[in-house]
């Protein structure tokens, strides 16, 4: 008669399974991020810079309705990230003054708007360039320990996941618009520098206990409202040999992580390639519920980002969730929400 229990035994079996906690929930310590104004929740409030927005109408749907140096109407792709992995719904900028380690140990942000991969982007509008980053990161890791002890700090080190952002301004704030490093390099020889960079990046955060990173490729940015507006051979349509240059650079960070994944060992990186969703956003808006995809939301659209999104501007329109772009150059919070539920998957499996 044993046998007849089996049945009863596996059914209590499952239902302890399912009441155990999901593993790739709990290890996920904290969420870092570095980068550029992608993700940058506010850095660039607090050094002298006009690469700023921390003024309206930006963060006008963030929750209080407030400003928070986001170059975006709402939240960016880290907030959301965050949440989705039960972590806090807003990640907090490392050089806010009225915050502390209490406030970092589940999630902070070194990212700096402006910035780039080459140091040579970063001095352009005097913004925090990524080695730089890399030494709050330090800094960060000896408060952490100093507030919970080496063990605890390690593991949130070790646990969390590093989200990279960072690519695009060396290209349109730099190579394209400045002449001195297109005078050094052709294109190609530029993202090879780029990616050399990024390579030593990672290999230097590995280095203080990094374990899961998610890098960023770059965007369609030829169909970036701003890149549209001034191109003179095809006005308003998109700069396709930019977004050729974006597709090339992200193939050669595509070889970089896996470089990285066999060379580094318990390293796992996840390239984060969100160009073709934001590529059919653009061209096929309605198709997710967008109406204008051509221009952002803030005043006509077509040229103003920073300070010249401004709450003065009579043209910023009223409704941003049928915008792909909140100004022309940085998605729309609804966007950013799209692209981080796309990412998710990938994210996710880092930890699995």
């Amino acid at each position: 008669m044993a046998y007849m229990n089996i049945p009863w035994i596996i059914f209590f079996i499952q239902i302890i399974l399912l009441l155990l906690p999901c593993e790739s929930e709990a290890k996920v310590s904290a969420i870092i991020v570095f980068g550029d104004s992608s993700v940058d929740s506010g850095n660039n409030n607090f050094i002298q810079t006009i690469a700023k927005s921390n003024f309206e109408p930006y963060g006008r749907d963030f929750p209080g309705g407030t400003p928070t140096g986001r170059f975006c109407n709402g939240r960016l792709p880290p907030d959301f990230i965050s949440e989705s992995f039960g972590l806090k719904p807003i990640i907090p900028a490392y050089l806010d003054p009225t915050l502390n380690i209490s406030d970092f140990a589940t999630g902070v942000c070194f990212a700096s708007a402006a910035t780039g991969y080459d140091n040579a982007t970063a001095d352009v509008l005097k913004v925090i360039p990524l080695w730089k980053e890399v030494e709050y990161f330090k800094e960060y890791q000896k408060k952490l320990q100093a507030y919970l002890g080496e063990k605890k700090a390690n593991w949130i080190v070790s646990e969390a996941l590093y989200l990279i952002s960072i690519g695009t301004n060396d290209f349109l704030e730099n190579y394209y618009a400045l002449p001195n490093r297109k005078s050094q390099f052709t294109v190609p020889q530029y993202q090879d520098f780029l990616i050399g960079i990024a390579e030593s990046f990672v290999r230097q955060i590995y280095s203080l206990g990094a374990r899961k990173l998610s890098l960023t490729g770059l965007p369609p940015m030829g169909c970036l409202p701003v890149q549209r507006s001034t191109n003179l051979k095809d006005p308003l349509q998109c700069m396709e040999e930019r977004n050729r240059v974006a597709l090339e650079f992200n193939g050669r960070l595509s070889v970089l992580a896996t470089k990285l994944n066999k060379e580094l060992p318990g390293l796992k990186v996840f390239k984060a390639d969100a160009y073709n969703l934001l590529f059919q956003l653009i061209n096929k808006p309605s198709n997710f519920g967008f109406e204008v995809a051509e221009e952002g939301c803030c005043g006509t659209g077509l040229f103003e980002t920073g300070i010249f999104c401004s709450r003065h501007n009579p043209f910023t329109c009223p409704d941003a969730n049928k915008y792909v772009f909140w100004d022309s150059i940085h998605p729309s919070e609804r966007t950013n929400k799209l692209i981080s539920d796309y990412l998710l998957p990938g994210l996710k499996s880092l930890f699995l």
